[in-house]
């Protein structure tokens, strides 16, 4: 196995598939190997680029194989599957890693230490017990509402709801009712005591980590926020310049431009869901494409107004009278007017005629108000 120049694994839990080539692009090895083996085989194998995707376990193995002096690389499943040349299978995708940890324009994915992963785990761990203590909060107050109990909005007027769940002489709830919500009342006691003991760990971290210092000194940044920043970007080196960076959290606009045509959708949603780093600050700022749809719309054919500058194409809307726009007053018609639009035009360029006292263009009366002796002027 010397001539073995690269190997694409296709990670699994308990069943791997390798797809072994030389320089020159020959085939040397297709096989299948069980969980405990994988080691083993790459102990043997002498130095080579080992290819995977980056996925459940994908660090774990990186850290693992690259001590024999292997060179592995991780890469995004997104990118790998355009080289998947027919169907799904592990041999395909094995052979398919193989293929596309070798191109030169390949982006790579930075291998995580485990302390790195740590601090993921710990970020992971405090958006879960958001999500649950989310629920029971809503659940309260479903229950409670009812019975006509019902209290503002925030985590923090919760408490006023579970007083009153604890609040045996209070009347308005059924002893059943009081049972089954203690229980909940008791369940968001316990998460917020978690979550807070988790915020405080995150804090203790901010304070002791000069790289997390140096973070929260930025406007907006906070030590959650600074926690997932680094634990989601362990190399920055890998971005080019800050641009690059921001495209990745989810900064700029996507791109769906075509024949020359640039065509700009609404932010993306950035590459992580915890502490929302897409968007730290709560901007929400509008595609560049939002204000450039100026339409008609039937809704404003239907009222007598002209169409109005302000409605605002959505991002991915097509043209097309056949298509339901964002507007709530009807379709959106097509740039380009047809002959049922430009009647409709005249009309209500006639109608305004009527209002104003001024005759209509030249050229611009039709049936509607031929023949109308109010469409003369007074």
């Amino acid at each position: 196995m010397s001539q073995i120049h690269t190997v694409g694994l296709d990670l699994a839990k308990q069943v791997f598939q390798v797809h072994a080539i030389t320089v020159d692009g020959g085939v040397v090895l297709k096989r299948q190997l069980r969980r405990s083996q994988v080691l083993t085989f790459f102990s043997k194998l002498s130095p080579c680029l080992v290819g995977m995707e980056a996925c459940g376990g994908a660090h774990f193995w990186a850290r693992e194989i690259a001590s024999f002096g292997h060179q592995v690389r991780l890469m995004p499943p997104a990118y790998v599957k355009p080289y998947v040349k027919r169907g799904k299978t592990d041999a395909g995708d094995a052979e398919a890693i193989g293929e596309a940890v070798s191109r030169p324009t390949m982006r790579f994915v930075p291998v995580k230490t485990s302390e790195q992963q740590a601090a993921a785990m710990l970020l992971k761990t405090r958006d879960l017990l958001v999500r649950q203590r989310n629920q029971a909060i809503n659940a309260l107050r479903a229950h409670l509402s009812e019975l006509g109990i019902i209290a503002g909005t925030g985590v923090s007027r919760v408490a006023g709801l579970i007083a009153v769940v604890r609040d045996e002489s209070d009347p308005r709830l059924p002893e059943a009712a009081r049972r089954a919500l203690a229980e909940l009342s008791d369940q968001i006691e316990a998460l917020n005591e978690r979550l807070h003991r988790l915020e405080r760990e995150i804090v203790v971290q901010a304070r002791q980590d000069p790289d997390l210092r140096r973070l929260t000194t930025v406007p907006g940044i906070g030590p959650i926020s600074a926690a997932s920043l680094k634990a989601l970007v362990p190399d920055p080196n890998g971005f080019v310049s800050g641009r690059h960076f921001a495209a990745w959290l989810g900064l700029t606009p996507q791109s769906h431009s075509s024949g020359g045509k640039e065509r700009l959708a609404d932010l993306e949603d950035g590459q992580s869901d915890v502490a929302n780093p897409a968007d730290p600050w709560g901007h929400h700022r509008p595609a560049p494409c939002a204000q450039r749809g100026q339409s008609l719309t039937l809704g404003d054919v239907d009222s007598g107004t002209q169409a109005s500058q302000g409605r605002r194409r959505r991002a991915g809307q097509q043209d097309g009278a056949h298509r339901p726009g964002a507007s709530r007053e009807g379709r959106r018609l097509p740039q380009t007017r047809s002959l049922w639009g430009k009647r409709c035009e005249r009309v209500i360029r006639a109608d305004r005629s009527e209002l104003t006292g001024e005759p209509p263009p030249a050229g611009q009366a039709c049936k509607h108000t031929q023949g109308n002796p109010r469409s003369a002027p007074s």
